[in-house]
C-alpha cells in the first residue's frame, strides 16, 4: 500500500474554479484575483450613482451582477486562506472543502441578484416610468463594459503567465459580462426614442444572464458537494493505471475533489507471487503514474491485491478476501 502526498501541478484542467494551483501557488495570482475585483466593485459603485439619479433598472440589473462578480473573491479567497490550514486530528482531509462552501455562498449571492434584477425589471414593466439623465446611463454602460474588459485583459494576461486556465476562463467570462453592459445602451438608446419598455426589457436580458450564470454556477457546485468527477478525468487514471509495469488489473477506483486538489482511492491487481516488497513496489509505481495522469492530483491510496490463482473471478475473489 503506498500514500504519497504531493503539491498539485501548477496547471488546472477545471476551467470553473477561480481559486486553481496556478492561482493558489502564487502570490500574482491571488493579487490579480484582488486588483480585478476592485476594478467590477470600482465600476459598480460608478453605476449605483447613476442608477440611484436615472431609475433605470437596465442599470440597476448589469450594476448588481458587477457587484455581485466583485464580491465572489471575499469567500473564495477566505477559503483558499483557511484551506492552507494543515489537516487535524478531527479534519483529517484538511480545510479544502471551505472551497465549495464559499462556491454555496457564491450561488447564493447570483440568486439574490437575479431575484432582485428580475422583480425591478418585472415591476418597471408593469408600470412603466421614464428614464431620466439619459447620457448618464449611456455613460454609466460604456463604463460597465470598459471595466468588464479592463478586469478580462488583466485575468487573460496574467492566467496565461502564471499558467492558470481558471484565471484565463475568468477573464473571457468577464469580457462576456461586457457585452450585458451593452444591452443598457440599447435600453437607453430605446427610451431615448420614447420606447418606455426598452430599459425595463434590457434589464430582464440582463438578467436572463444572470440566471444562466446562476445554472452554471449551481450544476458545479452541486457536483463538488456530490463528490462528482468528470468520467474522463476517470479513464485517465484507469488508463494510467493499467499502462504501470507489474498491473494485472484495476479494481476499485475513486476519485473526488477535495478543495482544488484530487485526492485518489484505487486498487490494483499483481502477480500473486510478488513477494510484499514487489507489491508494494508497483504501488508506488501506479501511484507515481496517477501523479502525471492527473495534474490536479494531491494524494493518492493504493491497495495492491494478488491475482487469484484459479482464474476466479477477480472482483468476487477481493470480496471474499476484505469479507
Amino acid at each position: 500500500m503506498s500514500r504519497i502526498p504531493r503539491h498539485p501541478h501548477p496547471h488546472s484542467h477545471d476551467p470553473g474554479d477561480k481559486i486553481d494551483a496556478a492561482v493558489a501557488a502564487s502570490s500574482e495570482g491571488m493579487r490579480v484575483l484582488w486588483v480585478s475585483a476592485a476594478l467590477l466593485a470600482a465600476t459598480a459603485a460608478v453605476q449605483a450613482v447613476v442608477t440611484a439619479t436615472s431609475g433605470s433598472v437596465a442599470l440597476l440589473s448589469d450594476t448588481l451582477h458587477n457587484a455581485t462578480d466583485a464580491l465572489s473573491v471575499v469567500p473564495l479567497a477566505v477559503a483558499f486562506i483557511a484551506g492552507r490550514r494543515p489537516p487535524t486530528r478531527r479534519y483529517t482531509y484538511g480545510y479544502g472543502r471551505a472551497e465549495d462552501l464559499a462556491g454555496v455562498v457564491i450561488v447564493l449571492l447570483i440568486a439574490g441578484s437575479a431575484a432582485l434584477t428580475g422583480w425591478a425589471a418585472a415591476s418597471r414593466l408593469v408600470h412603466p416610468r421614464p428614464v431620466s439623465s439619459l447620457a448618464a446611463v449611456a455613460a454609466a454602460a460604456l463604463a460597465g463594459f470598459a471595466g468588464n474588459e479592463a478586469a478580462a485583459w488583466y485575468r487573460v494576461r496574467a492566467g496565461r503567465r502564471i499558467g492558470s486556465a481558471a484565471l484565463v476562463a475568468d477573464g473571457l467570462h468577464a469580457r462576456a459580462d461586457g457585452f450585458a453592459s451593452l444591452a443598457v445602451l440599447l435600453g437607453a438608446g430605446g427610451a431615448a426614442l420614447g420606447w418606455e419598455w426598452a430599459d425595463p426589457a434590457a434589464g430582464l436580458l440582463i438578467t436572463v444572464a444572470i440566471l444562466a450564470v446562476l445554472r452554471q454556477a449551481a450544476i458545479q457546485i452541486w457536483r463538488r458537494l456530490m463528490d462528482a468527477v468528470d468520467p474522463a478525468v476517470l479513464d485517465l487514471a484507469e488508463q494510467a493505471l493499467r499502462a504501470t509495469p507489474g498491473v494485472l488489473g484495476v479494481g476499485l477506483l475513486r476519485l473526488r475533489w477535495v478543495g482544488h486538489r484530487l485526492h485518489a482511492e484505487c486498487e490494483v491487481v499483481v502477480d500473486p507471487g510478488a513477494s510484499v516488497v514487489e507489491a508494494h513496489q508497483v504501488a508506488v509505481a501506479a501511484e507515481h503514474e496517477l501523479r502525471h495522469a492527473l495534474p490536479r492530483l494531491s494524494a493518492a491510496l493504493v491497495h495492491a491485491d494478488p491475482q487469484p490463482r484459479d482464474g476466479a473471478d477477480y472482483h468476487a475473489a477481493l470480496a471474499a478476501t476484505h469479507g
